[in-house]
């Protein structure tokens, strides 16, 4: 079936979009509504703008969407009711952080209960902002046959992996693949996966960890008059401007500001300007969070809990497989 961007007819090429959602909320509907009717509404507008990114939450039985900002949700309310009688609200979006590393440093992973093997040395290095993960290969074929190498950057690209500090998806990350092992016999297809999540997670406990926030890139005209309380407000958003341009009676700023500051500020500049003003945000990429103790504090990520990685590594001796914590995992590992 033909997906957004997808040519049709004689036109062969596929068009990508690159919107990148700064917020998420959660959407709230009756509970007498059935959730699988509501779960299928939503998958078609998210197949029709793959941005939504929707989620269903099992455990917490919570459909949740990605948004641009706070005007798409009463857009979307009216779609989803217009289009399948369905009525919903939606929870105050929060925003949508990302997390990177500060230096460079080695990660080992091993995978070896009973019946299975694999082993992953991989290189993080912090990358060039807005850049995402990328990849390296430095493994030779003799260490590590060609498909498998390929299998571990399927894998680290297969889905959003998780930082230590909020949970937040890793970007702006180089990943080099020094080395890794398999055996002929035990090695099966998710034993790479195990073995290079693991590599990744005990990576990151040895690296500098930071908090990135989504940014706006403003630009704000009002009368002089108002300059002094804007460039003030633009101030107390953690925001940066650049040297005011004065044409006449009004004066232009420009400068990049937290979507987390920001988001609202619409409201207080009409009021400000009697809605004489001009107000334009884009947003511009991800930079060091502002008040990252603070998100932290909020988010309540437990590293140690997470269902689905963990920085330890399993080896088998004497026929038992047993785990090794990430600080001590390095010493045992096989392709030293």
């Amino acid at each position: 079936m033909p997906e957004v961007g997808d040519g049709l007819g004689t036109l062969l090429e596929k068009s990508n979009y690159e919107m990148v959602p700064t917020l998420k909320s959660k959407v709230i509907f009756d509970r007498e509504i059935n959730l699988k009717e509501a779960i299928k509404y939503f998958n078609i507008l998210d197949a029709e703008d793959p941005s939504l990114n929707v989620i269903w939450e099992e455990s917490l039985q919570e459909i949740h969407i990605h948004i641009m900002g706070v005007i798409q949700l009463e857009v979307l309310k009216q779609i989803v009711f217009e289009r399948f009688q369905l009525k919903v609200s939606f929870d105050k979006p929060e925003i949508l952080y990302k997390e990177t590393i500060e230096n460079a440093v080695n990660g080992y992973g091993h995978f070896e209960p009973l019946g299975h093997y694999a082993e992953v040395h991989l290189r993080l290095e912090p990358g060039e902002r807005n850049s995402g993960m990328t990849f390296q290969n430095s493994c030779h074929a003799d260490d590590l046959s060609v498909g498998n190498q390929n299998l571990i950057q399927h894998h680290l690209y297969e889905r959003d992996h998780h930082g230590l500090l909020t949970g937040s998806p890793i970007t702006d990350v180089k990943v080099t693949l020094l080395t890794g092992r398999a055996h002929n016999k035990h090695t099966s297809g998710g034993d790479f996966r195990e073995a290079t999540y693991r590599a990744l997670r005990q990576g990151l406990e040895k690296a500098a960890n930071v908090i990135l926030e989504p940014v706006y890139q403003f630009k704000i005209k009002v009368g002089l008059e108002q300059m002094g309380r804007v460039i003030s407000d633009i101030q107390t958003a953690h925001g940066v401007y650049d040297p005011p341009i004065t044409e006449g009676d009004h004066v232009i700023l420009t400068g990049l500001v937290p979507v987390a500051a920001f988001m609202d500020y619409s409201t207080q500049f009409a009021a400000i300007t009697h809605g004489k003003g001009m107000l334009n945000l884009v947003f511009s990429g991800y930079e060091r969070c502002h008040n990252e103790e603070e998100v932290i504090a909020s988010m309540g990520y437990n590293k140690n809990a997470d269902p689905e990685y963990t920085s330890s590594s399993i080896f088998c001796a004497k026929g038992q497989g047993y785990t090794v914590k990430w600080d001590e995992a390095e010493k045992e590992m096989h392709a030293l």
